[in-house]
């Protein structure tokens, strides 16, 4: 039985993996720092497939001593991990010089470092068995500077360019390494983050709706699925990915323009 390990799988797209997987029959382990939001998704999950496939650890992700054990006992009681995917993430948007190093710092620990924990768990395992699969969730911001995102952006560009190196590293021991680029996704921290969101970066933005969880996490384990290495949603974000230098000069122009806009009101 296929055992897959989500990060960030309480709720919003890592919970609607969560509900895929469980759907197709797997073990699934999920990770999250809040045991209530873990017990409800037990409890949501284990009403459908049977609690004796369903198990959680409370565990922050940018720890790496708590990420090694938490992901160690979902092994030992589930078996090797088959499916990682690391979903868990935070986004605390503000101008750089209002945003606090502990908040910088902190995005940086648990979007980059909280993924790299999370692999090098499973990682040397995978290769042993000469199986596995990895998808680290990136963000459409890591594909493209916004403006009151400066920590938020540095990390998702640095998670695609881990999952760049280590696809070339893994590839030759049948290790699969994807990355996913998600739109805005509607989420309980998506909720959040716009309550914090500088006008500047709503204008450039734009006001396009959401995607669901639900549509986000099928296009994910779609891809999972295909050994697919790049993911990305909507036109806007496929053509970032794969014309960036061509398309983000024209981009940030537009962006520019409408921030000198919001500028001059003031």
């Amino acid at each position: 039985m296929t055992h897959v390990i989500i990060t960030g799988g309480s709720s919003g797209i890592g919970l609607a993996l969560a509900r895929i997987y469980a759907a197709r029959g797997a073990r699934i382990s999920l990770l999250a720092r809040s045991l209530p939001a873990l017990e409800a998704a037990w409890s949501e999950l284990a009403e459908g497939c049977g609690k004796e496939t369903i198990r959680i650890e409370s565990a922050d992700v940018a720890d790496e001593d708590q990420a090694l054990a938490a992901i160690s006992r979902c092994e030992n009681a589930f078996g090797p991990c088959d499916v990682l995917i690391t979903s868990a993430g935070i986004v605390e948007p503000g101008r750089f010089e209002a945003l606090s190093s502990a908040a910088f710092r902190q995005q940086i620990q648990t979007n980059l470092l909280g993924s790299v924990h999370a692999v090098r768990a499973v990682y040397a395992a995978m290769k042993q068995r000469r199986s596995g699969r990895i998808m680290l969730v990136s963000s459409g911001a890591g594909l493209i500077g916004i403006y009151g995102y400066t920590a938020y952006c540095a990390s998702k560009f640095a998670l695609h360019g881990f999952a760049d190196a280590l696809r070339s590293e893994a590839k030759p021991h049948g290790v699969s390494v994807s990355v996913c680029f998600p739109p805005d996704t509607e989420t309980p921290q998506f909720t959040r983050e716009l309550e914090h969101r500088p006008l500047e970066a709503t204008v450039i933005m734009g006001r396009v709706a959401p995607w669901t969880s639900a549509a986000v996490a099928h296009r994910i384990a779609r891809a999972i699925d295909k050994g697919q290495f790049e993911v990305f949603f909507g036109w806007t974000l496929w053509a970032l990915g794969r014309f960036g230098p061509v398309v983000k000069p024209v981009l940030n122009w537009w962006f520019d323009r409408g921030i000198q806009r919001i500028s001059g009101r003031r």
